[in-house]
């Protein structure tokens, strides 16, 4: 995938899910509300019809399931 087309995609996602508002746990977040605490995407990989994306701030790190601009959900890893 082109890097433009990635960051587009990636931009999106970050701007839609800041937007939505989620019920979820503490240890659960959106790529949104991760970009605005200073994380930063470091990978992402295909799987099937979505995309995990490896957010990282510091020694903190996120893995991001990334299915549309809508709908996204970030686990701590670490």
């Amino acid at each position: 995938m082109p890097k433009a087309a990635f960051a587009a995609i990636v931009l999106l996602a970050a701007t839609a899910a800041h937007a939505q508002e989620v019920d979820v746990s503490s240890a659960a977040k959106t790529m949104g509300q991760l970009v605005s605490e200073g994380y930063e995407i470091k990978a992402a990989a295909p799987n099937g019809s979505r995309y995990v994306v490896f957010m990282q701030n510091d020694q903190s790190a996120y893995a991001c399931e990334f299915v549309n601009t809508t709908t996204t959900q970030c686990r701590s890893i670490n």
